[in-house]
């Protein structure tokens, strides 16, 4: 399904909208990301498999770097060429299961 890029103006207005997120690029065009860090390698995977939950339940899934004690997560929306409505609200999700306001 084709989705509509948001125009530089919405980008700004939303990237005000989800803490410690930034835009960044990777091979295909920009995107948003953002690294946690935790205390050891179980504390990350149990973050990384809500990550998962989140994806599944949005069908919008994301780019994981995972090490020991961190997570880097990155959103695009491929088919859009660029970053959309999508990539912000699972920004959103993920922000808020991290700070423990939602569960997967």
């Amino acid at each position: 399904m084709n989705r509509p890029s948001l125009t530089a103006d919405e980008l700004s207005k939303a990237l005000t909208t989800i803490d410690g997120w930034k835009l960044s690029s990777r091979v295909g065009g920009p995107c948003i990301e953002k690294s946690w860090r935790f205390a050891d390698f179980h504390q990350t995977m149990a973050f990384v498999n809500a990550v998962a939950q989140i994806a599944h339940s949005l069908d919008h899934h994301p780019e994981l770097q995972v090490s020991y004690g961190t997570c880097l997560v990155q959103y695009t929306t491929h088919d859009a060429g660029g970053l959309t409505h999508r990539d912000i609200d699972s920004a959103l999700r993920v922000n808020a299961l991290a700070e423990g306001r939602i569960s997967a």
